[in-house]
């Protein structure tokens, strides 16, 4: 099966975000009923590109390497355009959610992490995924929505190009004029107020 292009520009330094926003106006349902009447890869590439944010965070969550985890979501891409077709999905952001957890397990597994025992525990098969892990899921993605926004300007506008974008430092430098030891200043306290923000996001969900 030939891998559309939106997968492979992912693989670059340039994710076609401009290109997706054209679509902004189409609903995540509506662009599956646009790739089951079709099979066109490139409708589940701009769904992919919806939800970014949300494969990263998942694979940083389980994974707790940066490295490991952009690559992940190569390859949650990948799987992603050439299987989606296989199932009948409802609720792709949930769906996309439970393969991305269900990725990363596999992969502590292969490395023999000692936590895959409770990670695992009651883990549900992605396409009979219950109701509160759906829930939880769309939860998750808007905590991330959530802090991000809540990081100032500069902090939120390098986390995006570095993270999701895959900019190098002199690509945001020569994109935003801030120096290279600004942008390194940004990206790695962006970082940490995300994690911060976050955490204290994620404590008040589980107190209510």
């Amino acid at each position: 099966m030939q891998i559309c292009s939106v997968y492979v520009s992912v693989q670059t330094d340039d994710l076609p975000f401009v290109k997706a926003s054209r679509y902004d106006h189409i609903t995540d349902a509506e662009l599956l009923e646009l790739y089951s009447r079709d099979h066109n890869q490139e409708w589940v590439g701009i769904l992919l590109e919806r939800y970014t944010m949300l494969l990263l965070g998942v694979c940083m969550k389980y994974l707790k390497d940066e490295n490991e985890a952009k690559d992940c979501v190569q390859q949650i891409f990948l799987k992603v355009l050439t299987e989606a077709g296989k199932y009948h999905i409802e609720y792709f952001k949930s769906w996309l959610y439970m393969v991305a957890k269900n990725h990363c397990l596999m992969r502590l597994r292969d490395k023999g992490a000692r936590h895959v025992k409770e990670l695992t525990e009651n883990h549900p098969d992605t396409e009979t995924a219950s109701t509160q892990d759906l829930i939880a899921s769309d939860q998750t993605y808007d905590l991330l929505e959530e802090a991000l926004n809540e990081l100032n300007e500069e902090q939120k506008q390098c986390v995006i190009l570095f993270y999701l974008k895959k900019r190098s430092y002199a690509r945001i430098s020569e994109q935003t004029g801030f120096s290279s030891m600004q942008v390194k200043s940004y990206i790695q306290n962006g970082k940490r107020n995300l994690k911060i923000i976050l955490d204290r996001k994620m404590k008040q969900r589980e107190k209510k």
